[in-house]
């Protein structure tokens, strides 16, 4: 219980918690797919920073999260380009070198502004879609359902973070209606999701306990994004959809890893 109070009120931001246990290279398929899975939540997790940074919502931390999630982006897409086994895994990933070079410049290149704010959308789309590729490839190489599970598991991560960044693209004003309808249909996704999860044969009770903190997180995250139509001149809505969705994340990437480890 206090675990969960301390998720619940926190006003301060975990940086990459995942980065503390992060192996220096892919150990075996189920790490490729979390890792690579990762990646999709980055590009949208990078959006969500840069968004905030413009808005002036939690600067610093989002600061912190923009820098530390672009180096790991960058960690990880050597260690899964180096463990690409198949034709196709290799196409994937020299692919997603280049949008991946481009958004990067799209984000560190200049001050984050206003006016960049469709160009900075429209190249996370692209790092997302071949990030989301790889891990689909990777999850076909196994032959085991926990490699379903770690995927979709993953998936939620880049959900939260989706969810977020959309948030901030609607309240200030990049393509709101596509912005607000892209925020519900992964809204209606990562619920269907938490259900699979917490119902897998699979799923241990260390999991099951996880993801009741995940329902827990998801709740406080839900509400915070009801108030779209106010965010763009209300900050207090800004921030505490950044924070909780920050919360959610360390949970989803505690999920991950724990059915990333199953055997």
């Amino acid at each position: 219980m206090h675990r969960r109070q301390l998720l619940s009120l926190s006003a301060v931001t975990l940086v990459t918690p995942w980065s503390l246990f992060a192996h220096a290279q892919v150990t075996d398929l189920n790490d490729a797919i979390n890792k690579a899975g990762r990646q999709r939540m980055l590009s949208q997790r990078m959006g969500k920073a840069w968004l905030a940074l413009v808005q002036g919502v939690q600067t610093a931390s989002a600061q912190r999260v923009l820098d530390a999630s672009v180096a790991l982006f960058d960690r990880q897409h050597v260690e899964l380009k180096a463990y690409a086994n198949t034709p196709e895994l290799k196409d994937t990933y020299q692919k997603l070198e280049g949008v991946w070079a481009d958004y990067k410049a799209a984000l560190v290149g200049a001050a984050p502004h206003r006016a960049t704010a469709t160009k900075v959308l429209e190249a996370d789309a692209k790092v997302l879609a071949l990030a989301h590729q790889g891990t689909v490839q990777y999850e076909k190489l196994s032959d085991k359902p926990a490699g379903k599970l770690v995927n979709m598991a993953g998936r939620q991560r880049m959900l939260s973070q989706r969810m977020g960044k959309f948030f901030m693209a609607a309240a200030m004003g990049a393509d709101k209606d596509n912005s607000s309808a892209e925020m519900n249909k992964a809204r209606t996704e990562f619920v269907a999701a938490l259900t699979v999860l917490r119902t897998a044969p699979e799923a241990t009770a260390k999991i099951k306990e996880e993801l009741q903190l995940a329902d827990q997180q998801w709740t406080f995250f839900d509400a915070a994004l009801r108030p779209l139509e106010q965010a763009n001149s209300n900050p207090k809505a800004l921030s505490d959809v950044w924070i909780t969705s920050e919360n959610l994340l360390t949970v989803m990437d505690k999920v991950t890893s724990l059915y990333a480890a199953l055997k």
